[in-house]
């Protein structure tokens, strides 16, 4: 994934968290309480708020940085967000609990996104200051 791109989806999936948000507070609200829940909805805007700024400071590190980590890590925060949070919106909104079974795929997406930020910082690729 390039810089650019990296860039550009952490910014839509930043404004979206936003949205859905918003969206999740005021006009889904009483279909969420109905539903019981709320929290799970909070919880998917949450994650998906975190690694939006999480895939930002990727694209940072992108702009000085050549790196297979660097473009795993964007990949599986992206894929983690669709998959993690897109459950969790859906079960919530729907309340079809196979929904929460798809979850945890989105999680490990989530981990292994770290672990490769963490590859990042111990390979040799890196120009970060202040090693």
């Amino acid at each position: 994934m390039t810089r650019k791109l990296t860039l550009q989806i952490a910014a839509l999936l930043g404004a979206l968290s936003v949205i859905i948000g918003a969206f999740g507070a005021h006009g889904l609200h009483d279909l969420l309480i109905e539903n019981d829940r709320l929290d799970v909805f909070e919880k998917a805007v949450m994650y998906q708020c975190y690694h939006s700024l999480a895939l930002l400071l990727v694209a940072i590190l992108m702009r000085s940085n050549e790196s297979r980590y660097l473009n795993w890590s964007a990949g599986l925060f992206v894929f983690g967000v669709f998959i993690f949070s897109g459950s969790l919106y859906a079960l919530s909104v729907t309340n079809f609990t196979i929904f929460g079974a798809i979850t945890p795929i989105g999680g490990i997406l989530f981990i292994l996104g770290w672990l490769a930020l963490f590859l990042f910082a111990n390979s040799e690729q890196h120009t970060v200051t202040g090693n």
